[in-house]
Order: structure tokens, then sequence, then C-alpha cells
């Protein structure tokens, strides 16, 4: 993970992340978005995020956050009124509806079972990769309000993408979505309880168990291994006798109500509540780190894209200056199987393209040198993407400041880049004082070339 703290925002982030995502399938037209990033005079990381925010709100993007944040809080809103009801339902269940007469037994299973499993599914997901766990009530919250909120054909399915690869990056995934699910269990258990002391402080209730095939030695020592915990707490265990009468008396029925109670507040409600609060810190601790990688051959790119649009104080010999970078280029992977000749800063009588250049291999393009015209070119260039350009230029001309520019703008665009010299014949002078020019701007690779069969055999 690159150490420089990219982005302003967890949206910025987002939006970051998606724009990488759409681009997988394509590149986008992204020429004047660059130009614009170069022109705040930030870091480059910080130009790679505006980049992100002008391409993102051309996608619609920022659009479908704002859509997201708007309807999050319904969504949620609607999932605990669905959880609350659910609660109230099984608590009615528990309590036997018109009976009056509560199995101990299947009232724990019943309002601890569910929690436990997804409490133990949660646990082993912090340890193994276990997805985005959908089963969790925190991804069926982000899947809604990305429903809701894009529809089927919006962006909201990369936006979903992009946030969930930041936070698995990030290691907040399982935390992120366990708040959401463990906030939700608390306030279900809270819900549960609530009803469940209303009836059993107002109503008569008959606590009891039933089995068939079990010893009832196994529910003696079942009630108070179970009873240990919340005994902590000063909730009362049901001794031997009262787990063995089945009509208890009204304090063994008291005991019985309060050991149930207890055992949900110890193993549904406090966990639920200690893991949320748990998630929530560990979300302040490592939110810092919900950053695109920069590192991932992409971002790389547009970074080598943006150092050769920054401006350069170099160009003429100078013998302190320091030695110039490397300069960048397309990779293989990212090229089309183009080839073009461009024509740049020649004389009107110079004719373009050459007579014994074949057209049918390669294009030809001519520029004057003024500013216009180049943004055209690299516009070009950028969708294009070439295998292979080569350069013509006057071999009697003085290489400048403008020339190296141009050359370094064209070679981050396109895979291979060579100079070629025009000339009838070119002079040795003037090629020796371009080898000289070119050494000096760290552009050897360039060449030059001088002669329309070298250019045949190496680009077109």
């Amino acid at each position: 993970m690159n150490p420089v703290a990219l982005p302003a925002s967890f949206q910025d982030a987002v939006i970051t992340e998606a724009v990488k995502l759409v681009e997988e399938s394509g590149p986008l037209a992204d020429a004047q978005a660059m130009r614009q990033a170069m022109s705040l005079g930030t870091d480059a990381p910080g130009r790679i995020v505006e980049r992100a925010r002008i391409l993102g709100q051309r996608l619609g993007l920022q659009a479908e956050v704002a859509r997201g944040r708007a309807w999050a809080p319904w969504v949620l809103l609607g999932l605990v009124a669905l959880i609350v009801l659910a609660g109230l339902t099984l608590a009615g269940n528990v309590l036997g509806g018109g009976q009056r007469q509560i199995n101990v037994v299947v009232a724990l299973a019943s309002l601890l079972g569910l929690h436990l499993f997804t409490l133990l599914l949660w646990l082993a997901g912090l340890a193994l990769p276990l997805g985005t766990f959908p089963a969790s009530f925190g991804w069926l919250w982000l899947s809604l309000t990305a429903r809701v909120a894009g529809g089927r054909h919006g962006q909201a399915p990369v936006l979903l993408r992009a946030t969930t690869r930041l936070l698995a990056r990030a290691r907040l995934l399982p935390w992120a979505l366990g708040f959401v699910s463990h906030a939700i269990w608390t306030l279900s258990f809270t819900v549960v309880l609530a009803a469940l002391l209303f009836a059993l402080a107002f109503r008569s209730y008959t606590l009891n168990w039933e089995t068939t095939i079990l010893d009832p030695a196994f529910f003696v020592r079942s009630v108070q291994l179970l009873g240990q915990a919340p005994a902590w707490l000063g909730f009362p265990v049901p001794d031997a006798q009262a787990v063995l009468s089945p009509l208890a008396a009204a304090s063994g029925q008291r005991a019985w109500a309060l050991w149930l109670t207890g055992c949900i507040v110890v193993y549904g409600l406090l966990p639920r509540l200690a893991f949320a609060l748990l998630s929530a810190a560990v979300w302040a601790l490592r939110r810092k780190a919900l950053q695109p990688d920069l590192s991932e051959p992409g971002f790389q790119r547009l970074l080598a894209r943006f150092e050769t649009l920054a401006p350069r104080q170099i160009v003429d010999a100078d013998p302190g200056a320091m030695p110039h970078g490397a300069p960048a280029h397309l990779w293989a992977g990212d090229t089309t199987d183009t080839a073009l000749a461009i024509g740049f800063e020649l004389p009107p009588e110079q004719p373009w393209p050459p007579a014994g250049l074949d057209i049918g291999t390669a294009q030809a393009l001519r520029i004057d040198g003024s500013a216009g015209q180049r943004r055209e070119l690299l516009d070009a260039l950028a969708r294009m993407r070439p295998r292979r350009v080569r350069i013509g230029c006057r071999a009697a001309s003085t290489p400048d400041r403008g020339t190296e520019r141009f050359l370094r703008e064209v070679m981050a665009l396109c895979g291979e880049c060579r100079l070629w010299l025009l000339g009838d014949p070119v002079d040795a002078a003037a090629r020796l004082r371009w080898q000289a020019w070119l050494a000096d701007a760290g552009l050897q690779e360039l060449g030059p070339i001088d002669t329309t069969e070298a250019v045949l055999h190496g680009a077109a």
C-alpha cells in the first residue's frame, strides 16, 4: 500500500476506485481531465483524485453516491422495523400465546440459536477469507441501499464493488459490515427483553422443560453451567430441586424467569453490544487506510502520464543539471496495433508524408507546433494508443524546450517512439547535434534515424 495520504474523504477514495474499475473494461477519453487535474498544482496522488472526480462527474458517480447517502438511513430504518417486528413476534411465540407456559429449552434455542450461528460465522470471518459476508445484516443493508439508489442500470454495482474492495484492502470489511449487523442484533435483543420482562412482570407463566430420552440430570448440569455467567451479574440460578420439580413453587418460577432473562442478556445482548462498540473502534483506527493502492499498474501509468505533463526546466546543455528520469511509455498490453508517422514543425515546402513512406501500413499526421494542434494530437494519441510512432523533424532545425516536451508527451502515449531526421541528405554535423541534444535531455532511445527504409523497417 502506498503510504501517501491520497483522498481527502472516503467518497473520494470510492470514486477513484470506481473510475479504475470502469477503466478495466476500456480506457476513458481523459485528456481534458488530465490537463485540468494537472493545472491544480497539487502532488501527483492528488491529481489522480482530481482526475477521478472529473471523470466521475461525467459518469454520474457523484450523483449516485449522493442518492445512496440519501437512501441509506431509510433502508436501515426499514430493516430495523422488520427486526423489531420479528423480535416482538419471537417474544410472543416464546411466551406461549394464551397457554401461559414457557419451555425454557425451546425459548433459549429460539432466541439465541440464529444469533450464535451468525456470530460464530462473523468471528471465523475475521481470520478466514469468507468474502463479503452475504448472510449478514450489514451486507444486506449495503446491497439494498445500492439497489434502491441506483436501480439495475445505474453505476451502483460499480460503486458497491469499489466500496467493498477498499474495505477489504484496509481489512475493514468484516468490521464495517459487522457494526451494522451487531447494532441491529443489539436492538432486536433489547426489544425481545423488553417484551419478555413486561409479560413476566404482569402476567403469570409456568416455566418448565420437557424431554423423552434425556436424563433429567443433564438439565440440572446445563442450567447450572449456563447460569454461571449470568450469576456474576446477580441473576439467580435455579437449584436442582427447582429444575427437577415439574411444577416449581412461585419462588422457583421467579428463579426460572430471571435465569432465562440473564441468559438472553449475557449470551445475546452483551456480546452484540460489545462487538458493535469494538467494530466502531476498529473503524476509527483504520479508516485512514481507506485509500486506492497507488502501486497497482493502472495508477502507476497515470503517475507516469502526469510526470510527462509536468513543466520541465531542463533542455539546453547545462553541466550542473541533474540527470533525467527514464521516459515513460505505455505497456505493450495497453497499446493497439497502430503505427503513426508525425511531421513536427516542418517547413511548408517540406513534403509530408515523404514519397517513400507506405501509407497503407502507417497513418501520417502533421502539426505546426501550435498549442491547439498539440492538444488535438495528444487527445488523438490518448484514444488510439499506438504501438509505434515515428516523429519527423527537420535535421537543420535546432531542438528546444518545446521539442523535448512534445517528444516526452508523445512517448507517454505510445509503446515505442523514434525520431526521424529529414534532409536531403542529412548533414552529419546536424545528426551529431541532435544526438548530443537527445543525450543531454535523457532521450537517447529516440534514435535518431534518417532514412525512409529505416522508418518502414522499424515503424510501419
